[in-house]
């Protein structure tokens, strides 16, 4: 059916009857032909952890190898991270029933954003429900009109919807591309500007330039905003993220992380100096206007920062592990992104291909892998997530399944054709 745009229904008689809003919903059926053609890969759901390894999960009655999670440092299940969740849930309930600003700050949230911003070396942080909210609310609110706000174009879904809902002007420099950085810089030579680029990209795994970004806003009187959601746990010599990796550290002015992948919880913060950080808690509408984080997934986060300091093996461990992961593959004929992170992508150029691989991974093999498709990625990757509960087994496993089913599914990259 036809949906009628707004003119063509003031142009119909008083009788007729306009489009239904819903009928877009109705229409769209892209998830409904991949579930036709036995590609669906989405909603998987997982059960528990009982009689599972290390890197397991159950899905249904199976143990399934998970090279899925972004639980890096895996921390989910480890028993003090279990513990202080459950002593936090005891002590002060399920929530807190209201917004930070009013009745919803706990001494713990206090306690664990004093903690965040020792990690990163910074004067203040402020905790929000999740990541995402945290670059939305701090990027849409930092930024008002007649400033700028310059982006890298691989930007997180997060990061580009608070671009969106910020009144500054958003100028977008290509990726991890210095040169064009800094003409985006003189274009708006007399406006407050703030760059804005990850440190890990979420989807390729590759790292900003940071050393490029805070010299070029060092010469243009730029504020650096790095979103460190896969960065923290993960890179620098304290696990600080991508900017201490570089160090950089002390010159970016806003650091933003996410509890969901090496801390264990939900939720995610921003930290800066204290004047940026109490701006934003008095005039960021999702921090002002949402309950505050349970305390359960607060109490998680602390334990984890304290296994992470306590721990560091954990993170070389990951970093091991990828770099073998890596490095097998590429033996194997895989087309594999370049990275030092835990995040390892594997280009399979058509998404057919891409979707049966991932199905005979976990049917067949009884291993999870993420299929990231166009446009969420620049190109179709199967996106493995190692953790430290990997080990060297673990790796081989995956990567004899992965060239085994690719013989019998007749997929063929350009790595793979030049190793045949």
């Amino acid at each position: 059916m036809r949906i009628l745009t707004s003119s063509t229904v003031r142009g119909s008689s008083a009788s007729a009857k306009p489009a239904d809003l819903f009928d877009k919903c109705r229409e769209f059926r892209r998830p409904q032909e991949l579930r036709d053609a036995g590609l669906y890969m989405y909603f998987e759901a997982f059960g528990d952890r009982s009689g599972c390894g290390p890197g397991e999960i159950r899905l249904g009655e199976r143990r399934v190898l998970m090279f899925g999670s972004n639980d890096y440092l895996a921390l989910n299940t480890h028993p003090k991270v279990v513990e202080a969740a459950q002593r936090a849930l005891a002590r002060y309930g399920t929530g807190c029933s209201g917004s930070r600003l009013l009745n919803g700050t706990l001494e713990l949230h206090v306690e664990v954003e004093a903690k965040l911003a020792a990690l990163v070396h910074k004067e203040a942080a402020i905790i929000f429900g999740t990541g995402f909210q945290a670059n939305y609310a701090g990027i849409s609110a930092l930024a008002e009109k007649g400033e700028a706000l310059i982006c890298d174009h691989n930007l997180h879904a997060s990061c580009v919807e608070g671009e969106l809902r910020s009144p500054a002007r958003t100028i977008r420099f290509r990726h991890n591309d210095m040169d064009h950085l800094e003409r985006c810089l003189k274009d708006c030579a007399q406006e407050p500007a703030m760059i804005v680029s990850e440190g890990v990209f979420s989807m390729e795994g590759d790292l900003a330039d940071i050393p490029g970004i805070v010299d070029l806003a060092r010469r243009y009187h730029a504020r650096v905003y790095i979103d460190e959601a896969h960065g923290i746990g993960v890179l620098g010599a304290t696990a600080a993220g991508t900017a201490e990796h570089f160090g950089a550290l002390d010159q970016v002015d806003v650091i933003m992380g996410t509890f969901s992948k090496s801390l264990a919880a939900v939720g995610g913060f921003l930290a800066s100096e204290e004047a940026v950080i109490n701006y934003l808690k008095h005039l960021a509408r999702p921090f002002v206007f949402s309950a505050s984080l349970p305390p359960a997934s607060v109490a998680a986060v602390g334990a984890s920062l304290d296994i992470m300091r306590e721990e560091p093996e954990r993170q070389s461990h990951v970093l091991r592990i990828a770099a073998f992961l890596r490095k097998e593959l590429r033996l194997a004929g895989f087309d594999v992104l370049d990275g030092i992170t835990p995040i390892v992508p594997v280009v399979i150029p058509n998404e057919v291909d891409l979707c049966r691989l991932c199905k005979s991974l976990l049917a067949d093999g009884g291993i999870y892998v993420n299929p990231v498709l166009r446009p969420a990625a620049s190109q179709n990757l199967l996106r493995i997530s190692c953790t430290a509960a990997h080990s060297e087994a673990h790796v081989t496993r995956l990567v004899e399944t992965l060239a085994d089913l690719r013989r019998q599914l007749g997929i063929v990259t350009a790595a793979s054709a030049a190793a045949d």
